[in-house]
């Protein structure tokens, strides 16, 4: 069937609207009204209930920071404290028995708990895919200088290319390894606590500030080579960890970003969602540093496979940059890109925010390999000589997923803060949705405002105060859809929805400026396919030899989309927090 004859089928029933609703929807609009969980959350109560005596983690927000009362309190459960998070914060990381949660969260100095899931992690061709400034043009000037990029992920292993960093510490192995600010990096007396044994934080640190130089012409060059990093290492040798180490490692960030000209933070890691965001600890951090003026991008996750309502958290914040992958086929032809399969799609669960905000290229992504470590091991074919004349010597390596685009994103808003130190994160988040390439493939829930344009995204103008990304309001009576206009939502008319998704074909379009705006029911331009005649691939052949199909359309009338089962979906007890790219790929 012809691709776009297959999308009118699939969406003539519905018409596509924009609402400005602020607030909650009630069910008889047809957005599903979750019952609040009270002081516990929904994924904390029912592990509660499987582990029955069994110690289980937990993360406290007291209402008051704790001290001598709350660790009494915690004593008294048959608890024990796990982390102080910081002396002034409300929240503290605990293990007791289950059985006693409910309870605990019944206590008045309480005022939520929640679970504290494990966690785990989630460049020449990319840099051209993204459209990064050539050389003959001014912007090229931008490097990143001036401005520091701190990173959650597994460590930074020591690598030639990286010789910015300025600051490690590591809430696995409790320490800090700080180099002279400004200068190379100081070996660490104890390397074993201050490298990467997994490789997923050094190959990140190499996409934003690699500075390429054992690759043949600097090929492998990073985004942002010249910006300083800091390294918050809260993953461990297999990329796992708990929220509560994220957690610690987004205060400490907050912290000291000060000290370090931290103005950007990228978050190549996420879990399922299981709570709302009023409740959710990392969001809670996440748009904290945001408002205190960080930047904060996050990954989108890689279960798109499994279709729609599959972005991690943090990313369901409003308020951060949330990154998908796209596949640039190894080519510089940016007509020939796809979205990869695996990409999270939204909306979100249970808040039904829509995301991601853009995409980035983040299949078989080149850069910074440290050695031995365990994806090092795992997959030894993916090992690359970035130096011509040395075959033999592998220094980079290939590796796939929404992790592998994100730091593209985060190096670029690196390069905007270098050129205009004054920007507030929501004018970045702006800037780079409204710069971004609109696709010829997809929707916006596979590719949010578009593909990542650099050089753009530095040539774009306006300012907005405040930039959440826009609800979707699903009514199950109508099978219509609504957004919320992001030209009202965020106060300039220069970035509605409507040039934000531009590839959507708008009904009315001298409604721009208004609340509601309908559309002709189609989210993809009549005649506008992908090369190859497919919107992605049909089918996609997994590691484990499980051939899964691709969907290549959704019918938005079923509205057993919208059904709480699929917005709040159960919670296995496997680990949750995710480094976001593991052994998978796209052709």
């Amino acid at each position: 069937m012809h691709m776009t004859n297959f999308y009118r089928h699939q969406w003539r029933h519905l018409a596509w609207g924009l609402a400005l609703v602020l607030g909650s929807v009630s069910t008889a609009s047809g957005r599903v009204d979750h019952q609040r969980p009270g002081k516990l959350s929904l994924r904390a109560r029912d592990e509660a209930a499987r582990k029955g005596n069994a110690k289980m983690d937990v993360i406290v927000r007291f209402r008051r920071a704790p001290g001598a009362a709350e660790n009494m309190l915690v004593q008294g459960f048959g608890g024990n404290v796990r982390r102080q998070l910081r002396e002034s914060s409300r929240w503290m990381s605990l293990r007791l028995p289950a059985s006693v949660v409910a309870r605990l969260a019944d206590h008045p100095n309480v005022e939520f708990v929640a679970s504290d899931p494990p966690m785990s992690a989630s460049m020449d061709v990319a840099r051209v895919a993204a459209d990064a400034a050539p050389a003959e043009v001014p912007e090229s000037a931008y490097k990143g200088a001036g401005v520091t990029i701190a990173m959650i992920d597994t460590g930074v292993a020591l690598h030639p290319d990286i010789q910015t960093l300025v600051a490690a510490p590591d809430f696995v192995a409790g320490v800090q390894v700080i180099p002279p600010l400004g200068g190379s990096p100081v070996p660490d007396p104890n390397p074993a606590l201050s490298v990467d044994p997994m490789g997923h934080g050094t190959h990140v640190a190499g996409i934003m500030v690699g500075n390429g130089s054992h690759s043949t012409g600097g090929k492998l060059a990073g985004i942002a080579p010249l910006a300083n990093l800091v390294s918050v290492r809260a993953l461990d040798g297999t990329g796992h960890g708990q929220a509560s180490d994220v957690l610690a490692g987004l205060q400490w960030i907050q912290d000291h970003k000060t000290e370090y000209g931290i103005r950007v933070v990228n978050l190549s890691l996420g879990h399922p969602i299981s709570e709302s965001l009023a409740t959710d600890p990392l969001v809670q951090a996440v748009d904290s540093l945001w408002d205190a003026g960080v930047v904060v991008v996050c990954a989108a996750g890689n279960t798109g496979r499994s279709g729609l309502v599959t972005i991690t958290s943090p990313c369901n914040s409003r308020k951060v940059i949330t990154v998908g992958a796209t596949n640039d086929h190894k080519t510089t032809d940016i007509s020939d890109d796809t979205m990869t399969t695996y990409s999270s799609r939204g909306p979100t669960a249970i808040d039904l925010v829509a995301k991601p905000d853009l995409v980035a290229p983040g299949n078989r992504i080149v850069s910074t390999l440290s050695a031995g470590s365990y994806l090092d091991t795992l997959f030894p074919d993916r090992r690359v000589a970035g130096d011509d004349s040395q075959p033999g010597v592998f220094e980079y390596t290939e590796m796939s997923g929404t992790s592998m685009s994100t730091p593209i994103v985060t190096g670029t808003v690196a390069l905007m803060l270098e050129q205009d130190p004054t920007l507030n994160p929501a004018t970045v988040k702006a800037r780079l949705m409204l710069s971004a390439r609109k696709p010829m493939f997809g929707s916006p829930f596979l590719n949010g405002a578009g593909l990542l344009d650099i050089l753009g995204a530095l040539r774009a103008t306006g300012n907005v105060a405040d930039a959440p990304s826009p609800l979707v309001m699903p009514d199950q009576a109508t099978g219509l859809v609504a957004f919320e206009n992001t030209g009202v939502l965020w106060a300039n008319d220069q970035f509605s929805l409507m040039a934000l998704w531009s590839g959507v074909v708008w009904a009315d379009p001298t409604q721009y400026a208004q609340p509601i705006v309908w559309t002709s029911g189609e989210l993809i331009p009549d005649g506008e396919l992908i090369p190859n005649g497919e919107l992605i691939p049909d089918s996609e052949l997994l590691p484990d030899g499980e051939l899964i199909p691709d969907a290549v359309g959704v019918d938005w009338s079923n509205t057993a989309l919208w059904s709480a089962p699929v917005l709040a979906p159960e919670v296995s007890p496997l680990p949750l927090i995710l480094p976001l790219s593991t052994g998978f790929q796209d052709p």
